[in-house]
């Protein structure tokens, strides 16, 4: 599938559902998506060895995927997980742990997506515990 002409809209959005496939993958399992409040949103929140999880994704369009040992800043997904994205995530969690009485262990974790726009071929590179 090309990926050339689509919006950041439908990128980010592909991104996710890849990220989400990623964690399935990894024995993840889903709980949530997209939720949003006026603290911000969460992207996924998953759940492994009764851990929840609260995943915020970030995705970029490339023509090819970059060398991940020496990452060029123009393929780096990570420019736009900052501290203050990450800061809503966790007040957001907060309220989503206190509105589904969530008492055990949560940690706030990243997922990276890659998205190679000739083919739409995937890489994701899970961040765990970026909070």
């Amino acid at each position: 599938m090309k990926l050339v002409g689509k919006t950041r809209k439908d990128i980010g959005m592909l991104g996710e559902r890849v990220a989400t496939e990623y964690l399935r993958r990894k024995g993840f399992t889903i709980v949530d998506r997209n939720v949003a409040r006026k603290t911000g949103e969460i992207d996924i929140i998953a759940k492994r060895n009764e851990v929840l999880h609260f995943v915020e994704v970030k995705t970029i369009l490339c023509k090819e995927f970059p060398l991940f040992k020496g990452l060029r800043d123009e393929y780096d997904p990570a420019a736009n997980l900052h501290a203050l994205k990450i800061r809503k995530v966790a007040r957001t969690s907060e309220w989503y742990m206190a509105n589904n009485d969530w008492e055990g262990e949560s940690q706030i974790d990243g997922a990276l997506v890659w998205l190679r726009e000739g083919d739409g071929l995937a890489h994701v590179r899970y961040l765990p515990q970026i909070l």
